[in-house]
């Protein structure tokens, strides 16, 4: 049922069931949030988006008032921007005066709300909290002196992750979010998504900093840098650099890779289509011999440390594996420092990453050889900008060169793995091969692709009918776990992502990430995929030749050695 309303003596069509702020959006109109979260029940709690409606004593919430047919509204009258701007600087009396420092300046919305309203001065001065900051993360730093309680970072953790790691504590003006029994995160059920530094909108929530310790790195004549970068990066880096959203910018972001002083760079898309050889030949085995299924990816280490805490008896079912970032580690101090001649703990190892639980992966101590890390560092999406600019580079000004070869080589199938579904689809275009000896009619697994948090598909392979399903969020997850565990049968492989849509929605990508960015990087992926030659992982040369010079075969003592892990059960508060 259509509807007509009055916004700022402009009539406006809406739908019956619409909030006032949908209609807002729609029209091309909009107010100011804070609390509010696209898909999620709106709670009204932050009085940003209030408007006047004609007939109302008080102001109303537009992200949580439903249109009626006639309403009549005024979205910036003098009294609703003067609440607005009252809000704003009750939020600004006590909050730290480090915009210099901080690491939002200039992506901080409460920093643009004040902006926006025109607040030049403190008219109201409150005590500062004295609030420690938590640094006890491998992946995520809190300060929550910058906090200003709009909930997104607990809706996020809880509705969308399922993880619960933090919560609102205390009543009243006491009132802030913390930890269960106030330790730290590393003691926390957080599994370091970084989701909740992505829709906080302050300096509260950041990545744990790698760029110090690298730049020292790259001063040491005695280290040589070795840098590898996920199959997301090239097409999410753009948009820090003004760049259209999902402008596959990989040749500009080698050259200014090895402007910064990197040794030598690689694309962690090659250890994808490693990850593929060993995952699918895994999937293989356990098809054919009974072994454990479903059987899960385990590329994404939020959902690896996810299942460690609450889906203890599904972790037979995760593929041993390392991820991409650790097999090209491991390679890297391996292989690669055994033909260059090069001592491996002469090697620093840094990785380019979309994700803040990368952070936390690279330091678990599975992720060891011989006291060795597979990788050494791990920077953002964000932290890789941050480090182009602090060395003067214009990546308008890159003349685009190749990746190093080998382990810079990939194919198509390495790529897709930035999106939700890509692992999943690599796999199966590869399973198909080592189980018919054929290459699939058509490479595309359609049912596998797009922005859903769940999507399944039944894929035909020689006289098999393999059911497989992709989930991105944990809490999607958390369904389809307790499906599998109250019988259902027909799903042998199951690709799950912690953040929703996958890598391209990591926590470590740019801020302010929207859906329509999101689709951009989507669609680059696979159109690239579309143009490449080389569309499955057993035909990459490259990892031909890795096999025949070092690894010998998928599955086989030396791909058991490297690029094989374990998981075990993590008590929680």
């Amino acid at each position: 049922m259509n509807l007509t309303v009055e916004v700022n003596n402009n009539i406006i069509n809406a739908k019956q069931g619409d909030t006032i702020l949908d209609a807002l959006n729609q029209n091309g109109m909009g107010v100011p949030t804070l609390c509010h979260m696209k898909g999620l029940f709106p709670t009204g709690s932050c009085r940003m988006c209030v408007v006047e409606v004609e007939g109302r004593k008080n102001l109303v919430t537009a992200c949580s008032e439903p249109v009626l047919d006639g309403m009549k509204i005024k979205t910036h009258s003098a009294r609703v921007i003067e609440s607005r701007k009252t809000i704003v600087e009750l939020l600004l009396s006590n909050h730290p005066d480090d915009c210099l420092y901080c690491e939002r300046n200039g992506s901080c919305e409460l920093q643009t709300l004040s902006e926006d309203l025109n607040i030049r001065e403190r008219r109201i001065s409150g005590n500062k909290n004295n609030y420690k900051l938590d640094v006890s993360s491998a992946s995520i730093v809190r300060d929550p002196a910058k906090c200003i309680l709009c909930g997104r970072c607990v809706r996020v953790c809880e509705e969308i992750e399922g993880v619960s790691a933090i919560e609102f504590v205390g009543r009243g003006s006491k009132t802030f979010i913390d930890t269960a029994f106030n330790h730290g995160l590393n003691l926390s059920t957080c599994v370091n998504c970084g989701q909740c530094i992505m829709v906080c909108p302050t300096g509260a929530l950041k990545e744990q900093p790698h760029i110090a310790e690298i730049k020292d790195m790259l001063a040491d004549p005695e280290k040589t840098v070795v840098v590898q970068y996920a199959p997301s990066i090239s097409v999410s880096l753009a948009e820090e650099f003004g760049f259209k959203p999902g402008q596959n910018i990989i040749g500009k972001m080698n050259a200014a890779l090895r402007r910064i002083g990197f040794n030598f760079v690689f694309d962690t898309s090659f250890s994808a289509d490693l990850t593929i050889m060993e995952e699918a030949s895994e999937l293989v085995h356990r098809v054919q011999t009974g072994g454990t299924l479903p059987m899960v990816t385990s590329c994404c280490p939020g959902w690896v440390k996810y299942a460690e805490e609450f889906q203890h008896d599904m972790l037979p079912n995760l593929s041993s594996c390392k991820s991409p970032q650790q097999m090209m580690g491991a390679i890297i101090k391996s292989y690669f420092a055994e033909t260059e001649g090069i001592a491996p703990e002469k090697i620093y190892s840094v990785s380019v990453m979309p994700c803040t639980a990368k952070k936390f992966e690279q330091q678990r101590e599975e992720m060891t050889q011989n006291g060795i890390s597979d990788v050494d560092a791990v920077l953002t999406t964000r932290e890789l900008a941050r480090l182009i600019r602090l060395y003067g580079i214009d990546m308008q000004m890159m003349e685009p060169e190749l990746a190093d070869s080998p382990l810079g080589t990939r194919s198509s199938a390495g790529k897709i793995f930035g999106a939700s579904g890509g692992v999943m689809e690599a796999a199966i275009r590869t399973a198909h091969y080592f189980i018919t000896g054929k290459e699939m009619v058509k490479f595309q697994v359609r049912g596998v692709r797009g922005l859903q948090g769940r999507k399944e598909a039944k894929i035909k392979i020689g006289d098999l009918d393999v059911g497989v399903a992709v989930v991105s969020g944990l809490k999607n997850a958390e369904i389809l776990m307790e499906e599998i565990r109250n019988g259902r049968n027909d799903i042998h492989f199951i690709e799950v992502m912690a953040c929703p849509g996958g890598c391209i929605n990591g926590g470590g990508q740019p801020i302010g990430t929207d859906e329509e960015a999101l689709k951009a990087r989507m669609e680059t992926l696979y159109d690239i995929d579309e143009k490449d030659a080389i569309k499955v992982s057993h035909k990459n040369p490259y990892i031909k030749e890795l096999y025949d010079k070092f690894l010998g075969k998928p599955l086989g003592h030396k791909s058991h050695e490297l690029l094989h892990t374990h998981y075990q059960k993590r008590e929680v508060n």
